[in-house]
């Protein structure tokens, strides 16, 4: 028998301080209309793709927690009253917020600085730094810490089969750096040699670092297919291996063989600023297989309304276009 457990990383949609281009970590910035259809349009494809949530994530400010429930929304639209009460709630949980930015919350992004390549941020601090009030960005350690408190209190019990005997499908909702920092605590928890790449990743990105998976698009989502073979048997048959070629900075996989070994996670670079390795590691048997990095088909047509409309701050109250018109009555 073969438990499964699908998990999908996402982060929220647009907002209006991405559009306006300022720091939002602990600031709760709100969705755009734009980020709002994004939501909106996510929610419709996981539908479409059948899936039936049974855990909902997410950060406790309003761009998660409102993608979230778009998200959740779409499965209540479309089940039947006898199924409604089987969808869960989202469970909001403040250590999934973003960084926080501290000085810099609703500041404008800094450009970098010629010739040293410095960042913006990085000079900006070096000459506010001793002002009264100057409160620094959340560190990497804090914000793993963070992290493996949501792992070992929310994600872990999970794959516990005591506690959830059944298959699972879970959404965490939350945002860009936090995600990333959220994936690397999760690899440090799986079991050795039991990370595969798709087919359809390793065609997209055919070598890319493991640890480090780029940016996060608004509503993009990192889709994770976990499962453990009571049999020991071989669960995804169809994946193509890789293999682990170390670099100095990070882990790279090398596509370019496809009959290489799975991805050896005890083989990941440990930074030397970041917590230690956590002691709640999956147990041995579970296999994850990465079936997508930064998915966004769901966006596919979607165009942001003109004339400012599409970047302005999303209006519960606002009515559609049709809902101004009186429906006829059928005769």
């Amino acid at each position: 028998m073969v438990r499964k457990v699908r998990l999908f990383l996402i982060r929220h949609g647009e907002t209006v301080d991405n559009v306006a281009q300022v720091y939002a970590g602990s600031r709760d910035s709100a969705l755009t209309n734009h980020g709002f259809h994004q939501a909106t349009r996510l929610g419709l494809h996981f539908e479409a793709l059948g899936l039936r949530f049974t855990h909902f994530f997410s950060s406790h400010l309003q761009r998660a927690a409102k993608t979230a429930s778009l998200i959740r929304q779409a499965q209540l639209t479309t089940s039947d009253a006898s199924d409604v009460s089987k969808i869960p709630e989202v469970t909001q949980v403040p250590a999934l917020m973003e960084q926080d930015f501290g000085f810099y919350e609703g500041k404008k992004f800094f450009e970098r600085q010629e010739p040293t390549r410095t960042t913006g941020k990085d000079a900006h601090r070096q000459s506010h730094k001793d002002q009264a009030g100057f409160v620094d960005v959340e560190s990497k350690d804090s914000l793993a810490k963070r992290a493996d408190a949501f792992l070992d209190a929310h994600l872990l019990p999970i794959f516990d089969d005591a506690v959830e005997p059944g298959d699972c499908v879970v959404a965490i909702v939350s945002h860009g750096i936090m995600l990333s920092t959220l994936w690397k605590r999760i690899l440090l928890r799986l079991p050795p040699q039991s990370v595969t790449l798709s087919p359809e990743v390793v065609v997209k990105s055919p070598r890319f670092s493991l640890e480090h998976l780029g940016g996060w698009s608004n509503t993009g989502y990192l889709d994770l297919h976990m499962s453990k073979d009571t049999k020991d048997s071989d669960p995804t048959p169809s994946v193509v291996k890789r293999s682990v070629l170390r670099s100095s900075q990070s882990q790279s996989i090398d596509c370019s063989n496809e009959e290489q070994k799975p991805i050896d996670t005890n083989a990941i670079e440990k930074q030397p600023n970041q917590a230690q390795t956590p002691s709640g590691p999956l147990s041995s048997g579970w296999v994850t297989l990465v079936q997508a990095i930064d998915a966004k088909d769901h966006l596919g047509g979607l165009k942001r309304t003109r004339g400012g409309i599409g970047s302005a701050k999303h209006d519960t109250s606002q009515k559609k276009l049709d809902g101004f018109f009186k429906r006829r009555k059928a005769e």
